[in-house]
């Protein structure tokens, strides 16, 4: 009985392969399908009642009458359902749950419907993406050291339950059921998971990794910040995390009575195990490959490695060694796009394939026709090799025609559904006057200069920027954090080389002529990052869905407040005198 429980309970990946082929086969079809089941079901409510659609589900007349939004658009609305208006305003179906955005790009996180039907296709995501990449990289019976953290979860004024949209993936049965299923259980217990203190669950996550360690056959994070992040803790505590594996006793850092409860009952005495981790741990040059050396059975690590994620790539392969990188699947707060089919691919070059049945998408093309006006949205199936789009998404969770603000570039088809690459989110990230730079750009910059470091063995930890038009002309200000002391020469070189890569015409012609002034590179104290990160978590935010803001402006005043208060050094470009 057992063993036919056991067999129910597994993935077959080939299955979870051959409906994915059906899908997108046949992606148009389904795209058309799943528009009708949204419509049908939510025709009646408030929101879609509103723009004359009149029980018509067809593409067409879904485009005419319903309009292209934003979140401000329909923020009204989810205010009333935060607040406990239970009336059908975006669903039929009232919403019980909110997700949280991780607030890190506007300051303060947005509210966003989420449902049992965006945790169906949250799984589903899950078990595609699995099921290529376990035919690339097969694990059996192994478990997964997972860095992740579910913030607490509150009740908003009308009683919903409101959470991060990962805290309300980790605390929902089928995540759990979803991980057994694809033999990758996490080796930390709930309570590491959820508990209060994140410093004090890392702690305990290395420390799970570390006694399970020949079971680790995945390291996987939400995002690769979290990884890099963990491994820069090992590097500090790891004596003391040999100690309590020695000892079986655990460290006085962590005093949550519920964390020490479930450690407990998995930490026993191993002065064997502890001789190993200790003899590899000082073998290591420049703890080079200490995953693999750590977790020796590791296949691959697992994480979105994508966008503001690729700053990180450069130490996470440091620590990865011959480890494979992974990227994980491309989703927001609002709802997930597609799977990565294409394990094999290294991050900076991975595409997703879309979903076609998960929601209803339209792409808008980053074209402007003469008059200046928008280029009308195009299907999922109309779109066109090597181009650029913004996606617009409809979904079950009551999202109309939502505009995402990331723009993607279409790479190739999956049969009859368009693999797409991330390029950068479609607000501007720095830009005084006719000068366009975005994130992408920004990360360019910043990789050119931080090569000047090498011969110094030192790196760029994080870094952030904020365009400062208090002076007279306008200036861009990056804020770096080093892993040790650079000398003046050096960071001098540093901060002309970051304002002669920005290669946008209007910022060289901008700077030639003055009307943006010399770029001023500011050196922060080591740890501002991590401080960052701990006010945007004491707001709230979960870790695992914590992204550092690659351009801080006035909605994020106390993380400015956080940058200039901790600058040590400041230095300005002569590049253009």
């Amino acid at each position: 009985m057992k063993m036919v429980e056991e067999r129910e309970n597994k993935l077959d990946p080939q299955q979870v392969i051959d409906e994915f082929e059906l899908l997108s086969k046949d992606a148009g079809k389904i795209q058309e399908k799943t528009l009708q089941k949204i419509l049908e079901e939510n025709g009646r409510t408030e929101y879609l009642q509103q723009w004359g659609l009149n029980g018509k589900t067809d593409q067409v007349s879904f485009k005419n009458c319903v309009p292209l939004v934003t979140h401000k658009d329909l923020e009204p609305y989810i205010c009333r359902i935060v607040d406990g208006d239970l009336t059908p305003i975006l669903t039929r179906k009232p919403i019980t749950t909110i997700s949280l955005s991780s607030g890190t790009t506007q300051g303060k996180p947005k509210f966003v419907p989420f449902n049992e039907e965006l945790m169906e296709s949250t799984m589903q995501i899950f078990k595609t993406s699995f099921a290529f990449r376990n035919r690339e990289f097969p694990v059996v019976n192994g478990k997964a050291l997972q860095f992740i953290y579910g913030s607490k979860q509150f009740k908003t004024k009308g009683g919903l339950a409101a959470g991060t949209a990962t805290t309300n993936v980790y605390r929902n049965s089928q995540f759990k059921k979803t991980m057994k299923a694809m033999q990758t259980p996490c080796c930390s217990p709930d309570e590491v998971i959820f508990g209060p203190d994140f410093h004090q669950s890392l702690y305990c996550h290395l420390l799970c990794g570390l006694i399970l360690r020949n079971e680790v056959q995945v390291v996987s994070s939400t995002f690769a910040h979290s990884i890099v992040h963990a491994f820069r803790q090992f590097e500090q505590v790891w004596q003391e995390l040999v100690a309590n594996i020695r000892d079986g006793v655990l460290s006085s850092r962590v005093n949550v009575p519920s964390i020490r409860s479930a450690m407990s009952k998995l930490l026993k005495p191993d002065p064997e195990l502890a001789d190993t981790i200790y003899n590899k741990c000082i073998r290591l040059s420049n703890w080079y490959g200490l995953i693999p050396e750590l977790f020796p059975n590791t296949r691959y690590i697992y994480g979105i490695m994508t966008g503001s994620m690729e700053p990180y790539l450069t130490k996470l392969r440091h620590y990865a060694g011959d480890l494979p990188l992974l990227s994980a699947d491309y989703g927001s707060s609002e709802g997930w796009i597609g799977a990565n089919v294409n394990p094999e691919l290294p991050p900076e070059l991975v595409t997703y394939a879309v979903l076609p049945n998960i929601g209803y998408f339209e792409f808008i093309p980053l074209v402007e026709n003469v008059d200046g006006v928008e280029a009308t949205p195009v299907g999922l199936t109309e779109v066109k090799l090597d181009e650029e789009y913004e996606i617009v998404v409809t979904n079950f969770a009551g999202l109309y025609r939502y505009r995402l603000g990331d723009v993607v570039k279409i790479k190739g088809f999956h049969n009859r559904t368009p693999e797409l690459q991330f390029i950068c989110r479609r607000n501007l990230l720095l830009s005084i006057n006719i000068d366009k730079n975005t994130e992408k750009d920004l990360q360019l910059a910043v990789e050119a200069a931080a090569q000047l470091l090498l011969n110094e063995k030192l790196e760029v930890v994080d870094f952030s920027s904020n365009v400062n038009t208090t002076a007279d002309p306008g200036h861009y200000v990056i804020f770096w954090e080093l892993n040790g002391e650079a000398s003046e020469e050096i960071l001098k070189e540093c901060c002309n080389c970051l304002d002669k890569s920005f290669v946008d015409a209007g910022y060289v012609s901008s700077r030639k002529v003055k009307t943006i002034g010399a770029l001023e590179l500011r050196i922060v104290k080591r740890g501002t990052f991590h401080k960052i990160l701990d006010h945007f978590v004491g707001l709230g935010a979960a870790v695992s869905q914590f992204k550092t803001p690659r351009c801080v402006g006035t909605t994020n005043l106390s993380v400015l407040q956080i940058l200039t208060s901790n600058v040590v050094e400041s230095y300005f470009s002569t590049a253009f005198s």
